[in-house]
């Protein structure tokens, strides 16, 4: 970890110009040179070749998961490494990476003594998921969630109008996940080592799709209502029409039949933790 460059995306949570630039002054203070930067989106992404050209080890991601997963997609044949610090609003591949810590501190931790590990993920064609898909009619709510997060209110009614009625229709079908009831509002799929994890919500009365909404719009959707849990090593979307599904929370249209699967990085991030998921000393 000596030349790095930085991504930021100012508009994703935390990852404020004035933090940026703090955490960049760090990397200074510890003798890494940096030698670019980009503001995604509003600028485009390194590709490996520019990485390469400009001699750079390490790519440092300082943004929410949605900017994560553009450039790690980009980047997963890169033979260089990436270093996440938690700059969104949920920060779920940070903790997973480094623990409950601070960007600086990850930095000071990183330079000293991080190793490499490669993690799983989602696939779907040609898009990932690092952190988690969701799947189904509650899908629909990420509109409104975003309208919430811009602090601007403008066609947040209309945003809710129509997430509501999405919600009170149909739910989704998966073919080949054994024990999942069908017709789900909303289903969580996150990445093992060596399979699926399949979190259901079956919210039918106004009471659940109340709550769903909320949870949708302030938190955590998966407490809003009984999950059903499963695993499997793949499966299908099932139905006749596309189905909205959020990679990372980017919203992507999923043919019907499209087949999910679980693939695996190289040992291309770096973390902080020792392999016993502890904090490196």
């Amino acid at each position: 970890m000596k030349t790095l460059w930085f991504i930021t995306n100012p508009k994703s949570g935390t990852a404020t110009p004035a933090k940026a630039e703090a955490l960049e002054a760090i990397c200074s203070e510890r003798g890494l040179h940096l030698a670019g930067r980009t503001a995604f989106p509003n600028q485009s992404l390194p590709t490996p070749r520019a990485l390469d050209a400009a001699g750079v080890d390490t790519v440092v991601l300082f943004a929410g998961d949605g900017t994560i997963n553009a450039a790690v997609t980009a980047l997963l044949e890169w033979k260089g490494a990436i270093l996440i610090l938690p700059g969104g609003t949920m920060n779920l591949l940070a903790k997973l990476l480094h623990g409950e810590t601070d960007p600086a501190r990850i930095i000071h931790a990183a330079h000293d003594r991080a190793r490499r590990t490669a993690l799983p993920f989602i696939r779907v064609g040609e898009h990932r998921a690092f952190v988690g898909l969701i799947l189904g009619p509650a899908a629909t709510w990420v509109r409104a969630r975003e309208i919430v997060r811009s602090g601007s209110l403008r066609g947040l009614l209309r945003a809710l109008k129509h997430a509501w009625g999405r919600t009170f229709g149909k739910g989704i079908r998966l073919v080949g996940v054994p024990g999942l009831k069908q017709g789900a509002q909303a289903v969580l799929v996150r990445a093992e080592d060596d399979r699926l994890d399949i979190a259901a919500i079956d919210a039918r009365d106004f009471r659940g799709i109340t709550a769903l909404g909320w949870e949708w719009l302030t938190g955590d959707w998966v407490a809003a209502s009984e999950v059903t849990q499963c695993h499997a090593t793949s499966f299908r979307t099932g139905g006749h029409k596309p189905a909205l599904a959020l990679f990372d929370g980017e919203p992507v249209m999923l043919d019907p039949g499209s087949e999910v699967g679980l693939s695996r990085t190289r040992d291309l991030f770096l973390t902080t933790l020792d392999r016993q998921g502890g904090l490196s000393r």
